[in-house]
């Protein structure tokens, strides 16, 4: 992936988490707060991608990472108001995100040699980091936790589609376009469609019953008549 593919997905990540932060009412954040916010979106996938390839930080090394991640935070932040009721564009830019960092995160495993399996574990890696780092943040539980989210399945389904058309001889800029699409259509058909996997089920053990004694039912009779 080329670099500008990068900052395409920090400055989404950017206005993505920005615009999350500045929409959280249970949280006193501020100016600050949110563009750092936006910059966790924007750079927690990258981080933790290349820290598991063991490669110089991307955002580290490139001069316009985070020019173009910060910008795109600020730019969130004061977009919020004017689209605090649209709720979905925040959703769909998040799966759009998932689906660029995923698709980035993949071919540069699948570049540095590392296979099939692996390649799909960094791009789940790169999609949901960004998400993971908001989420420490700002101290709530792991989005892709949550019954309903499905974001693991939207990313791996993502990334899986990619490594198979690299490994079939598919060109990566097809493979990645294939890749962002798929994670947004599953991201998003979960949320419309509400697609849950069950719940874990907690078996009880049952409490013994008593055993009723003899007696007690004598000395009812005897104080009935």
């Amino acid at each position: 992936m080329t670099l500008w593919i990068e900052l395409l997905a920090a400055g989404l990540g950017g206005l993505q988490g920005a615009l999350f932060a500045a929409g959280v009412r249970s949280r006193r954040i501020d100016v600050l707060g949110v563009i750092v916010i936006g910059l966790a979106v924007a750079l927690g996938g990258s981080l933790l991608r290349d820290t598991v390839l063991n490669q110089p930080p991307v955002v580290v090394w490139s001069n316009w990472y985070l020019t173009v991640a910060g910008a795109s935070a600020i730019l969130g932040m004061v977009l919020q108001p004017l689209l605090s009721r649209a709720e979905w564009l925040i959703t769909v830019l998040d799966a759009v995100v998932m689906g660029l960092f995923g698709a980035i995160g993949a071919s540069k495993a699948l570049s540095l040699g590392v296979g099939v399996a692996g390649a799909v574990v960094v791009g789940v890696i790169g999609a949901i980091g960004g998400g993971m780092l908001r989420d420490v943040m700002l101290s709530l539980s792991f989005s892709f936790l949550h019954v309903g989210t499905l974001y693991a399945v939207a990313a791996g389904a993502g990334t899986a589609s990619l490594a198979l058309l690299a490994e079939l001889g598919t060109p990566i800029p097809i493979a990645g376009v294939v890749c962002v699409t798929v994670t947004t259509l599953v991201r998003l058909a979960a949320v419309r469609f509400d697609w849950t996997f069950p719940e874990q089920f907690v078996v009880r053990p049952r409490r013994p019953q008593a055993p009723s004694r003899p007696e007690d039912g004598r000395h009812g009779a005897g104080s009935a008549e």
